[in-house]
């Protein structure tokens, strides 16, 4: 005789079911779904986990932007004290998850797809940065196109950063001008006034460059 699978409508006796039975939760014959299986519970479990621990992995300044009951955001507080991959640190992500299953999870994932979606566009922004700061030490024309894309660019303070670069680079010195180029390409990207202005020092390395 081929067994077949028991379907339990709602309401339920109250009592543990025999070992091996699922309840499915799919339709039954009378229209009624039946309690969620030990599979699926244990996956919901594992979801939530999951999401606990991404939550971990947040700044503390990230965390302090989402909204969330006080007893997970002391939670998360707690495991950043803690060194990671150690007994205490497991403890703590099980607590946290734990505390996950008494909360909405769907507006604590929403804020981390929203974190990630920002995290992956400025890392987009700041690799187009290191580009064009790599072509424009290459190429001196770049700072027409720097100009057209920024026009309160201050070129002779970008081209001699360049030259400090090239000169950086080739006295084997820290790359201070290097970095400089992108700080004021990220300033100008993000339509900052407040851009430095050349030093009498500096004014002095150019004329003798």
């Amino acid at each position: 005789m081929i067994p077949v699978k028991k379907h339990y409508s709602v309401p339920l006796p109250s009592g543990e079911l025999p070992e091996g039975e699922e309840l499915s939760p799919e339709l039954d014959d009378s229209g009624f779904y039946g309690r969620p299986s030990k599979s699926q519970k244990k996956r919901e479990v594992e979801a939530l986990q999951e999401l606990g621990t991404k939550l971990v992995e947040l700044s503390a300044d990230q965390i302090k932007k989402i909204e969330m009951p006080e007893e997970l955001r002391a939670a998360l507080k707690e495991a950043h004290r803690l060194a990671p991959r150690t007994e205490g640190m497991r403890r703590q992500l099980q607590f946290i998850g734990r505390i996950m299953r008494k909360v909405d999870p769907a507006p604590l994932q929403a804020a981390l797809d929203k974190i990630a979606g920002l995290s992956a566009a400025e890392n987009a922004r700041m690799h187009q940065r290191e580009r064009l700061r790599d072509r424009f030490i290459a190429d001196e024309k770049v700072i027409d196109e720097i100009v057209a894309k920024f026009p309160n660019a201050d070129i002779q303070y970008l081209r001699q950063q360049r030259r400090n670069a090239i000169r950086e680079h080739e006295l084997k010195k820290p790359p201070k001008a290097y970095r400089e180029i992108f700080r004021i390409l990220r300033e100008l990207e993000n339509g900052g006034s407040d851009l430095p202005i050349p030093t009498d020092e500096e004014h002095k390395e150019d004329d003798e460059a």
